[in-house]
C-alpha cells in the first residue's frame, strides 16, 4: 500500500480532504501557499510535483538564492507563503527582541522588518528560546506567536494590527506551538503548568478574544493542533498531555478524548486514523476520530513503541506511518503499528518536520544534512545534500521550490 499508484493516491485523497477545510479555514491563501507550520494540511503534504531532490555542494546546485539573516536565537520557526510573500519570525533571548520578516519569495529580496514588543513572560529558557512558533497568514494578513507569551497580527505591508499577551504566563521551557487559522478565528493552543492551559479563539481582525476554554486537567505540551474532516464536520485534533482530543473548533466543545501522553509532536491524519506520540519518548497511537466521549476503549486502534524520541512531527503515506527518532527514519504499518524499517539518516535534523510530495517522496530537509526518501516498505534513500548551515526548521515548498530556513541563510531550492 505504500508504494506505487497506492501511495500516490493516498497522499492525494489526505489532500482532497483537507480542501474541505482549507476554504473556510484560511479564505485568502490560493494554490501554490504554504500558509502554516506543516503546509495547508497542518500534515506535511504537498501537492507539487517535480521538486529537487538534491542541491548545494561546490556548485550550490539547484540553491536559486540565498538571502542573509540577522543573528536570531534559536531560529526554529518555519517560513510561511502567500503569494509572492515569504514571512518569518526572529527572537532574541538577551534584549528579548521579537520580529516578524518578509522577503520576496521569487528573489528573496527583503521587504520589511516588523519588532513586536515582547509580552510579559519572562520565563522561556535559552534550550527553547523566543522563536519556535511558526506564524500563519491567509493572504492579506500574518499571526506570529512568540516566547514572551504574545500573540500579534500584521498587515502584508508589515504594520502591526492588534498585539495580545498570551493568558497564564506559566509555560515550561518556552512557548511551542504555532497558531492557526479557522474560519474569521485565530486558535491558539495554549497549554501550561499551574492549572492555567487554555484554547483561545481570537477575532483575527480585532484581537478580541471569541471564546477561551479553560483546560485545567492539562499541563504544558508545544503541539500545533490540526483540522480535519469528520463526518461532514471539522474538528480540531489537539494532542494534549493527557489525551489526543476532538474538539469543535467552532465553540470548544470536547467531541472524544483518547488517553495517551501527548508533548511536543503535531497529529498527522490518513488512511481514516490520526496518529500522535508525545515527540519525547513513551509510544505511539492511531485513534479513529469518529467516536464520542471516552473512546480509549473503542476508537484505539493500536499503540506502538517503534519511534520513541524527537521533537518533530510525522507524516503518512499510503499504509505507513514515517517518523524521525534519533537519527532514524522508522516507518510503522499504518494498519497494525508494527515497525517495518528503521533506516539510519546520519545528520538529519530530529526536530524540523518532514514533508511528503505526490510522488511518494519523503523530503526531510533542512539547510544542513538533508535527505529524500522513497515511501515504501523498503525506505530507499534517493539523494542526500548539506547547504552547511544547519538548523531544526522545517521547510515550506511553494511553485516547485522548497525553501529552507538555516542560521545564516534563507534559501531557495529549484531546479536550475
Amino acid at each position: 500500500m505504500g508504494r506505487g499508484v497506492g501511495g500516490r493516491a493516498a497522499v492525494l485523497g489526505v489532500l482532497a480532504l483537507a480542501a474541505v477545510i482549507a476554504a473556510p479555514a484560511a479564505a485568502q491563501t490560493a494554490a501554490g501557499d504554504w500558509p502554516r507550520f506543516r503546509g495547508p494540511t497542518g500534515c506535511g503534504t504537498t501537492d507539487e510535483k517535480g521538486l529537487p531532490i538534491r542541491w548545494g555542494g561546490a556548485a550550490d546546485e539547484n540553491v536559486l538564492w540565498k538571502t542573509p539573516l540577522a543573528k536570531s536565537h534559536n531560529p526554529w520557526s518555519s517560513p510561511v507563503i502567500a503569494g509572492d510573500r515569504l514571512f518569518l519570525t526572529a527572537a532574541g533571548m538577551e534584549n528579548r527582541e521579537q520580529h516578524v520578516l518578509c522577503f520576496n519569495k521569487r528573489d528573496g529580496k527583503p521587504l520589511w522588518d516588523t519588532p513586536v514588543p515582547p509580552g510579559p513572560w519572562t520565563g522561556a529558557e535559552p534550550k527553547g528560546g523566543l522563536g519556535g512558533p511558526t506564524p500563519v497568514t491567509d493572504g492579506k494578513h500574518v499571526w506570529a506567536v512568540f516566547g514572551t507569551a504574545v500573540v500579534a497580527c500584521l498587515d502584508v505591508e508589515g504594520k502591526i494590527v492588534w498585539r495580545k499577551d498570551l493568558p497564564g504566563q506559566n509555560f515550561d521551557v518556552t512557548v511551542g506551538a504555532s497558531p492557526i487559522l479557522y474560519e474569521d478565528t485565530l486558535l491558539y493552543i495554549a497549554d501550561q503548568n499551574k492549572k492555567t492551559s487554555s484554547l483561545i479563539a481570537y477575532d483575527k481582525a480585532t484581537g478580541d478574544v471569541r471564546w477561551e476554554q479553560k483546560r485545567p486537567d492539562v499541563v504544558f505540551a508545544h503541539s500545533t493542533p490540526i483540522l480535519i474532516p469528520v463526518a461532514g464536520r471539522v474538528q480540531l485534533m489537539v494532542s494534549a498531555s493527557v489525551a489526543l482530543q476532538g474538539i469543535d473548533p467552532a465553540d470548544s466543545k470536547m467531541l472524544w478524548w483518547c488517553k495517551g501522553n501527548g508533548e511536543t509532536a503535531s497529529p498527522v491524519y490518513g488512511g481514516g486514523v490520526v496518529y500522535v506520540d508525545n515527540g519525547r519518548g513513551g509510544d505511539g497511537m492511531a485513534v479513529d476520530p469518529t467516536g464520542q466521549g471516552d473512546v480509549t476503549a473503542t476508537h484505539l486502534k493500536w499503540k506502538s513503541d517503534a519511534a520513541q524520541s524527537d521533537l518533530s512531527s510525522p507524516v503518512i503515506v499510503g499504509g505507513h506511518v514515517y517518523r524521525l527518532s534519533g537519527h532514524n527514519l522508522v516507518c510503522m504499518d499504518l494498519a497494525t503499528g508494527g515497525e517495518v524499517f528503521s533506516h539510519p539518516l546520519q545528520g538529519a535534523s530530529g526536530w524540523a518536520s518532514p514533508i511528503v510530495t505526490p510522488d511518494g517522496r519523503i523530503y526531510c530537509a533542512t539547510a544542513g544534512r538533508s535527505y529524500v526518501v522513497q515511501a515504501g516498505p523498503e525506505g530507499k534513500i534517493v539523494a542526500t545534500s548539506d547547504l552547511g548551515d544547519p538548523n531544526h526548521a522545517s521547510p515550506a515548498v511553494s511553485e516547485g521550490r522548497i525553501y529552507l530556513r538555516g542560521a545564516r541563510f534563507l534559501y531557495c531550492i529549484g531546479a536550475k
